[in-house]
């Protein structure tokens, strides 16, 4: 029978499976010991809310009865206990490692990448003879020879606090040799060295107490380290915050072993990471009975990609197909026409890949026909056509018209032309001078002519406007000289794509003046491009008309940090939309011309339409500008820079001479993410503004929730099961670099914080500006996150009530958990961000639904 005095131990078989802490105090009775176990075994099956309502902390437990902290204290860094015990059954034992312990293992000083690598001093050993001055390391080139040049200040308080630890004068600089005795200090994987190191970082005067104005300066320092500008102005009432917790007697210090109380749980342990990695060992050696064997992997992965894709695939087929077809047919039909005589199989190519072109410049248009799709989006076509994919199809097409005028323009200039100019006079009148009016052209004569001229003007246009639509030019990667520069950025791209209107009509006259085919109905040019080209006329006449009744009246402007406007309109009427559209926003006062799409982020059931508009380009910041321009008086009282806003300034229209600028709208327009409620669960990831889509959906969500509530207290028993058609559960992430990003939206986390009893949406904010829980960069951060969240139920990065995690989330971990927590469901997985994320969640969203019975459908947001 074990004491109730005395710490149970634990056999180490599967150290794994007992993630079970006990901390026994003198005095307390049954009920108190049981409240003092801490579990720390995570349920990997379903992810954990983060929503905790405020209470007592451990710590703040702990510290307010200090006599009954006898054993706890026992196991300070300062008596560690490493002995062996006997099991009464006889079986040999080892006391665990406290929880405390194995989290502080991962209290690292050094990221991953170089700490962990077996030949990491060997990096460092090669830096030291590059930075080292006469045999010496001075201090403030520390932190780039051990890896850490982006926490130069936090790299030069640890290079202090390892020289005091070994009486060195930090302003000599260190030798090779002692650099190596800092290195192999700061890479032990030994618990006791790593506090001692943490403590005395925070320890100045080394007296072995930690004072308030200590504790100060190390927020400060640790706050500066992962870009938190607002949690330095508050570092003074954390502080206070960690002694009240930790110092209830008002000593006015506190210890190692307080800091080891204050530290316990806020690390992620070893135990948990060595857990992960066996599942997903697991996982792997798991692999189905098709995936085996290469050729039926092979063949299953075939079958799975054709399941995957289907609708992409028979909508490129027919398209491929018609283009091979229209190429082959008028290639054989001018390998029998007079012209091979003279021009040979070069007349053949340029006149096939003209016809795949007037195809081509046909189809290009439908898939900006933003008004039919919509409306298409919500009909059964949707269940066969991919309609998600019309801006990647219209990228196709356009890669086709370029192959295509490539091949046309070659075919002519480079060998129809001097055939034709070479060809002896007899031959070419009897074979082709009817059509050139029994004149033999000359190069000059050639290009000169209407078809001539019309189509170096095409390819001109052509060349241009798909240039400045590339990726790198449109999203203003590339940085060009000025006064070139202006050709780079959205506004570019989108005067460009304008002047291809020429294009068309240059493409007609081209056609009608050709020299081979002289009868007019035999020049098809306008049959291809007439319908479609009335088709999107028509839908520029419908922008046009909505212009003039979609005018609206702003109620309220907002300029957060991080240079995003929120803007807040009246919704006008007969606007109707669902959440995850989008509209068109033009601001006659900028540019009367010009219209930029962006996601409504109110729901459909309030009674105002918002945008969230990120400082991105020319057009954008020259809105945001006008905006700040009415907000002036706020600003300027606020003492705040226009240039980058680090607080958020509101103006209200309510408040006498606030006049907004005009602004018009167009829209609604469709987007994958509207049809989020044929889906049983959503994970849904945004990356910095990328959330925009999905503030609606979570708001439209949190209201049904409301009104089933309403609807359900009005009377219980008359009323049946409200649940809507809707989906169960809803996970959204959000990853973002900046602290300020979270103003944006920081209403919508507390209402869902409030507001969703049932945890039917489950958020996870992540800032990867700070650095991964385990990093001693970041630990003092995570310990004033806990107490403050602990205290009052608000977390210190977001300022809401969702609490915030750091560095990046682990998708694969993201994945396998909502896999097994919802077995033989349909998840709709919506991203909206940079492109680099959206393979590793396609690939991640084929191989959870190919290995489990939960199927990822996984949708891109595209303008």
């Amino acid at each position: 029978m074990v004491s109730p005095h005395e710490l149970v131990d634990v056999p180490l078989a599967d150290p794994s499976a007992h993630e079970l802490e006990s901390i026994m105090i003198h005095g307390m009775d049954n009920r108190s010991v049981h409240e003092a176990s801490i579990p720390f075994v995570q349920n990997s099956a379903a992810p954990k809310p983060l929503r905790v309502e405020p209470q007592r902390s451990l710590a703040r437990t702990l510290m307010s009865q200090p006599k009954k902290i006898k054993e706890l204290r026992r196991f300070s860094p300062r008596a560690p206990v490493r002995e062996a015990v006997r099991h009464p059954f006889g079986r040999r034992m080892r006391r665990t490692q406290s929880n405390a312990e194995l989290g502080l293992k991962s209290l690292r000083f050094l990221d991953k990448t170089t700490g962990g690598k077996e030949d990491g001093w060997k990096v460092v050993e090669k830096r030291f003879d590059q930075f080292a001055v006469n045999g010496r390391l001075p201090k403030e080139n520390f932190g780039r020879c051990i890896g850490m040049a982006d926490s130069k200040e936090f790299a030069g308080e640890l290079f202090a606090a390892l020289a005091r630890r070994r009486n060195l004068e930090p302003e000599n600089g260190i030798t090779q040799d002692e650099l190596k005795e800092f290195w192999e200090e700061m890479t032990d994987q030994n618990f006791d060295s790593r506090l001692g190191i943490f403590f005395d970082m925070c320890d100045k005067n080394g007296d072995g107490k930690l004072t308030e104005d200590e504790v100060k300066e190390v927020i400060i320092l640790s706050a500066s380290a992962n870009k938190l500008a607002k949690l330095k102005g508050h570092a003074a009432t954390y502080a206070a915050l960690i002694m009240e917790e930790l110092d209830p007697d008002q000593l006015g210090y506190i210890e190692i072993w307080q800091l080891e109380t204050l530290l316990r749980g806020m690390v992620s342990s070893q135990g948990n990471e060595k857990i992960d990695k066996r599942s997903h060992t697991l996982a792997r050696t798991m692999i189905p009975t098709q995936y085996r064997n290469p050729i039926n992997r092979s063949v299953r992965k075939t079958a799975d990609f054709i399941h995957e894709n289907w609708k992409r695939i028979w909508v490129l087929s027919l398209w491929l197909t018609l283009n091979i077809v229209l190429f082959i047919w008028k290639f054989y039909q001018y390998r029998r026409r007079s012209a091979y005589e003279v021009m040979g199989y070069c007349v053949c190519v340029a006149k096939g890949a003209a016809e795949t072109l007037k195809l081509n410049m046909a189809l290009i248009l439908l898939p900006v026909c933003r008004n039919t799709l919509t409306r298409l989006r919500s009909t059964a076509l949707s269940r066969v056509v991919p309609f998600d994919d019309n801006i990647n199809f219209h990228k196709t097409i356009a890669l086709a018209i370029t192959i295509g005028a490539l091949a046309h323009t070659t075919a002519h200039v480079a060998c129809d032309f001097p055939r034709l100019i070479k060809c002896p006079k007899p031959k070419f009148m009897s074979l082709l001078g009817r059509n050139f009016n029994y004149q033999q052209p000359t190069y000059l004569t050639l290009l000169s002519s209407a078809p001539g001229v019309t189509g170096v003007l095409i390819v001109i246009i052509m060349a241009f406007s798909f240039t400045l639509a590339t990726h790198s030019f449109r999203r203003n990667v590339v940085k060009l000289p000025s006064p070139l520069h202006h050709l780079a950025g959205f506004n570019a791209f989108w005067y460009a794509h304008h002047l291809l209107v020429l294009a068309y009509v240059l493409l007609v006259v081209h056609s009608y003046f050709i020299y081979l085919t002289r009868e007019w109905y035999k020049k098809t040019t306008w049959m291809y491009l007439s319908i479609p080209v009335l088709f999107y006329a028509c839908e520029r006449l419908i922008r046009k008309f909505r212009e003039k009744n979609y005018r609206v009246s702003i109620v309220k402007a907002a300029i957060y940090p991080g240079n995003v406007l929120s803007i807040h309109m009246k919704k006008p009427p007969g606007f109707r939309y669902k959440s995850g559209m989008y509209l068109f926003v033009k601001c006659p006062d900028v540019s009367p011309f010009e219209w930029h799409p962006f996601s409504i982020t109110s729901a459909p059931g309030e009674d105002y339409l918002s945008v969230h508009i990120r400082t991105l380009g020319d057009w954008t910041t020259a809105l945001r500008n006008l905006f700040g321009k009415v907000c002036e008086s706020q600003v300027l009282s606020k003492k705040a820079n226009l240039v980058r806003l680090e607080t958020t300034v509101v103006a209200d229209a309510q408040i006498e001479e606030t006049r907004f600028p005009k602004l018009l709208i167009d829209g609604p327009y469709g987007a994958p993410a509207q049809n989020y409620k044929k889906y049983d669960i959503l994970l849904l990831i945004g990356l910095g503004i990328g959330a925009t889509p999905f503030i609606s959906i979570l708001k439209d969500l949190l209201n049904n929730l409301k009104s089933n509530e309403e609807v359900q207290n009005i009377d219980m028993a008359d009323v049946p099961n409200t649940k809507g058609n809707g989906p169960g559960r809803a996970y959204f992430y959000w990853v973002t670099r900046e602290q300020g990003s979270f103003e944006w939206f920081k209403g919508v986390m507390n209402d869902v914080a409030e507001s969703d009893h049932n945890n039917v949406i489950e958020m996870h904010n992540y800032l990867t500006s700070v650095y991964e829980e385990g990093d001693a960069r970041s630990a003092l951060i995570a310990m004033v996150q806990s107490l403050q969240h602990a205290k009052n139920g608000v977390d210190i990065v977001s300022g809401s009530r969702i609490r915030t995690h750091f560095a990046r989330p682990n998708w694969r971990k993201v994945f396998s958990d909502l896999a097994n927590a919802h077995k033989s469901s349909r998840i709709g997985v919506f991203y909206c961000g940079s492109p680099t994320l959206t393979k590793q969640l396609r690939d991640l969203s084929q191989e959870f639904s190919h290995t489990t019975t939960t199927r990822f459908h996984f949708h891109k947001e595209n303008f």
